[in-house]
Parts: structure tokens; sequence; C-alpha cells
């Protein structure tokens, strides 16, 4: 029996131990996972599924301590209000993206993610498949590793740069050993930003060069690769302000005649109380500070479970 390996690849501001790393934090895909195994079992019972969770975040916490020390030393700081918010969430937020970008702290995180992945996708077989689920910042990582022609440069560290050769070499269709890993089956994106970057893709284009950040690189080598047309659900919720749709996007940079992707937009609709009160307000303030809760309802929404799920089932 085939196994269905489900890799997540988390967004920002999450952390695998805290900040004393005595002891490792809740798993972040647990509550998603169950319900899409839930999903699966209740019409196959005999389905065999592997969860896979990847974490980055830890790698820019040396970083990220580091500055805080600086802006904290400030004559000013003990006057800014909301310092805790700035410590704890808007400074992650952004420091995490930012300094993904780098190719220093980049090529630590991507080192991280490698061992993570070569430990959660050991001992598997031919015929086993590969579902990939990410959340916000994660796609952008997910296609910034599979993708960018940044991690060939030479002035990237060796250990960003073998890092991403050992993740690609797990993946079925992508190079260097495009006939050896694992068969890619389906891409679910959640409150995921990547649209913005494909102004990345478009500015190389009109350039008439290329990027080194090009995140839509080698995707149709990818897909030639393939048997059938490639599933992939994005999930928004229309709250989340960091949510955009992809469906056109995706088809114009990678597969113009929509014959390797089958991608859908799946709207989703949280379930708590303030983003029942800001629905009639879809506009106000009121919607816009929900905006937090509804970027992180993916994890524990029934009907992203469910979608995932049939789409995991679609593959005999």
């Amino acid at each position: 029996m085939a196994t269905d390996y489900v890799l997540f690849i988390h967004g920002v501001n999450v952390r695998e131990t805290d900040a004393n790393e005595r002891m490792k934090r809740y798993v972040y895909a647990d509550k998603l996972f169950d319900a899409i195994a839930d999903t699966v079992k209740r019409k196959d019972p005999s389905r065999q599924l592997k969860k896979v969770p990847l974490y980055w975040g830890d790698a820019n916490r040396k970083s990220l301590q580091e500055l805080t020390g600086y802006l904290q030393q400030s004559s000013v700081w003990d006057k800014l209000w909301f310092r805790e918010f700035r410590e704890e969430q808007l400074l992650q937020f952004t420091g995490d993206a930012a300094l993904y970008i780098s190719r220093h702290v980049g090529s630590l995180a991507v080192s991280q993610l490698k061992q993570q992945a070569l430990d959660g996708l050991k001992g598997y077989q031919s015929g086993d498949r590969l579902h990939l689920v990410t959340h916000s910042w994660g796609t952008v990582i997910l296609f910034d590793v599979l993708f960018a022609n940044r991690w060939t440069e030479s002035a990237v560290p060796d250990i960003g740069r073998n890092s991403v050769t050992a993740i690609r070499q797990q993946i079925f269709g992508l190079l260097p050993e495009q006939e050896a890993g694992l068969r890619l089956a389906s891409i679910h994106t959640m409150g995921s930003p990547i649209a913005l970057f494909s102004l990345i893709t478009i500015s190389g284009q009109n350039n008439q060069g290329g990027s080194s950040h090009d995140l839509s690189n080698g995707f149709e080598t990818l897909m030639s690769h393939l048997n059938s047309r490639l599933p992939w659900r994005n999930f928004i919720h229309p709250g989340d302000p960091v949510a955009w749709p992809l469906e056109k996007v995706i088809s114009r940079l990678v597969d113009p005649n929509r014959q390797g992707i089958n991608i859908q937009d799946v709207l989703t609709q949280g379930s708590g109380f303030l983003d029942f009160l800001s629905r009639p307000a879809k506009n106000s303030f009121l919607s816009l500070a929900n905006g937090g809760s509804a970027h992180n309802s993916y994890w524990e929404n029934k009907q992203v479970a469910q979608q995932i799920g049939e789409v995991i089932l679609q593959n005999p």
C-alpha cells in the first residue's frame, strides 16, 4: 500500500522551541493533519498518511534577538506604545521574512529544512506520493527552495546551495536527478502572498532577463515529468489581507495553456466571534482588526481539511 506524505511549511512567527530552548512547542500542523486524515480514512480506511511538519523560524532567532537588544537600548524605547506587540509580533513577522531573503540566514534556514525533510521522508517507496501544504510566507519559501535561481549562484554559502540541492533531489522531476525522488501529487497554499512575488518574474521578463529570485523558474520542467495535471488548491479567507488569488497568476507565469496545473482559488470562512461580527462590515476597521485571526484560521478550518483530503483521495 502506497503512503501519502503530507509535508507542511509554516509561515512567519512560528518556532519549534520556546525562548529558553527547554521544550518543543505544539506541532503547528497537528489539528489540520488530523482533520485531513479523518476525511481520508472515512472513505478509504486502508489509506496510509504520514505527517512531515517542517520548521525554519529558529534559524532567525539569534539575529532577531540581537536586533531587539539594540532597539531596547534606545533612549526613547520606553516611551513607545505597543512595545510588547512590536517585540513579539511585528518584529518577528517582518524579521522572519526579511532575514530569510538574505543569503546567510536563508542558507541556515534551508539547511534546517533539509535535515527535517530528509528525516521525515526517509524510507519512502516507489509509488508513494507527496502533498505540499504551505501557509503564508511558507509558500514563498517553498517556491524559493524548489525553483529559484539564486541558490545556484557562487555567492551563496555552500551550506545553502548543498541543502537546496539535497531537497530538490527528493522530488521527482526536479534537477539535478529528475528521474529519482517522490512524485509530487498536489499543492495546497493557505493565506499565500506568492502573487506579489510574480512581480519579480514580470520585471525580469520586461527587462529581457531573468531574476535570481524568479520563483517560477523550473516549474515547467517539473510538470513535463508528471503523468497528469497537478492539483493545486489556494485557500483564501476573504478577510485575510495576506492572501491573494493565484488562478490567473500561476497559469500566466508557468502554465499559460493550463495543461499542467489544475489550480483553484477557494474561499474559506473562520468560525470565531470576531470573524462573525466583522462579516457585515467587511470594509471597516473591525474587519481589518480580524485580519490576524483570519490569516491563521486555515489550520483549524474543516473546509480546508476536507478539500485537501478529497484531493489526496483522487490519487488511487
